[in-house]
């Protein structure tokens, strides 16, 4: 027993230094979260907890302030159109989820190759991130119209379209244009993903006879397993933020057809000055926001501290 204990002692006396050491670390480091802590206290706590309070005033923006229970809550889910605007938010995150996830995956690998001509191509690939919401609408609203646009121009009869006015093709237009704005930035989180992963996968791949078709569905897709969740997750999210591109180009219509959740919040609190249902939506967006975040992440593992290098 003696020997063990001289055998073991300095071993426990090093773990215990190791851990001493490593919770001082942690300690001087937390105070650098502190800052963050306080801007996302200030500048989302607070407002988050103002806006689910106003959700149970009556307030037109300018006159007192009146308290009205859960009306609010009642008038706004029992609003047909309610339900019809959430039902448009997830047709829109869904598709946009399916259409820009590949082409973003595709682009980010092709991309992220050596070859000197992708760096020009890369640069073409991102010139979308550097546009606002608004002009990108205003410019396809330009583009779109059946008299002056592109029909016109190009002297293409069967772009002619009332691509904005027809409720079946404008809300088919909104995805097409939301794609075509973010997935330059979904490609950019591809492309450094697939930079991660170490060459000598694919060169071990090579010895063993497997194609690029092959390295990429076998080695590529599931590398970018949390490169895909994060991607996913910002998508998804995000898409619960359309409001400016939409307001711009079809302004919810024609009719409600593109009259997504969002929207439905601009225009219920600064068109109808309606702004407690307005808050009970904003508050509605959150939750979906949180859920959607949460479950995306649940998909990631129990590890979320793990390295994107054990795939799936």
């Amino acid at each position: 027993m003696s020997t063990n204990n001289l055998t073991t002692s300095p071993l426990r006396r090093q773990r215990q230094k190791a851990v001493e050491a490593s919770k001082g670390k942690t300690g001087q480091l937390a105070w650098l979260a502190v800052p963050a802590l306080i801007f996302f206290i200030v500048f989302a706590i607070i407002p988050l907890a103002g806006v689910f309070l106003l959700s149970f005033t009556t307030w037109d923006g300018i006159g007192a302030i009146s308290v009205a229970g859960i009306a609010n809550w009642l008038s706004v889910f029992t609003d047909p159109g309610m339900y019809h605007a959430l039902w448009l938010t997830f047709v829109v995150m869904i598709l946009s989820w399916i259409i820009q996830t590949p082409i973003s995956l595709l682009l980010g690998t092709f991309t992220a190759g050596s070859q000197k001509y992708r760096a020009l191509l890369a640069v073409l690939y991102f010139l979308p991130l550097l546009l606002s919401s608004a002009a990108i609408a205003i410019a396809y609203k330009a583009l779109l119209d059946p008299n002056f646009g592109l029909a016109a121009g190009l002297h293409l009869p069967f772009l002619a379209q009332d691509w904005l006015g027809n409720p079946n093709l404008a809300l088919g237009v909104v995805i097409f244009v939301i794609a075509w704005q973010f997935v330059p930035f979904h490609t950019l989180i591809y492309q450094g993903g697939v930079r991660q992963i170490p060459r000598s996968i694919y060169e071990a791949a090579e010895i063993d006879g497997a194609g690029r078709v092959k390295q990429f569905f076998f080695i590529t897709v599931p590398q970018l397993k949390y490169t895909i969740i994060t991607s996913s997750t910002l998508m998804t999210v995000g898409s619960l933020t359309y409001f400016d591109l939409i307001f711009v180009l079809t302004n919810g219509g024609p009719g409600n057809a593109t009259r997504i959740l969002p929207l439905d919040m601009y225009l219920t609190g600064f068109r109808a000055n309606l702004m407690g249902p307005a808050s009970v939506t904003a508050v509605v967006l959150v939750v979906i926001g949180l859920v959607m975040a949460l479950v995306l992440q649940r998909l990631g593992g129990k590890d979320r501290t793990g390295s994107q290098l054990e795939g799936m």
